[in-house]
């Protein structure tokens, strides 16, 4: 699957009518950026079943300030509308199989069971 750009029109559609999405927030200008750029499409091709997205953080800076973007490139993984991974740097690509394996393997039941009972104490 190609990877995706995201802005602020697609992004939540996105988010709401996909169960598993990595979204990297980018900028053309950074170097780690443009070194994770070509990790970040193999796995894209490698797990046809998740949406690979990106954001450029330059044309979309109205979203990176939304997601408290500070560093780039910063890796964010969606499952089920809940943000389970959220991390600046870019990763090797043996890394990036790793996360997305223990991001799979993540019991989301539990997950939206636990934030209903986060939600229910304040």
């Amino acid at each position: 699957m190609a990877v995706v750009e995201l802005t602020q029109d697609n992004f939540e559609s996105t988010i709401l009518n996909h169960d598993f999405i990595l979204v990297d927030f980018w900028a053309p200008w950074c170097g780690p950026c443009r070194g994770f750029a070509p990790i970040f499409e193999a796995a894209a091709e490698k797990h046809p079943d998740i949406v690979f997205a990106k954001v450029n953080t330059e044309d979309q800076q109205e979203l990176a300030a939304n997601f408290q973007i500070r560093s780039i490139p910063t890796l964010m993984i969606f499952r089920e509308k809940v943000i389970i991974f959220s991390q600046p740097g870019s990763l090797p690509a043996a890394a990036l199989d790793e996360l997305i394996g223990k991001a799979k393997e993540l019991d989301m039941a539990t997950v939206h069971k636990e934030i209903a009972e986060q939600q229910a104490q304040s």
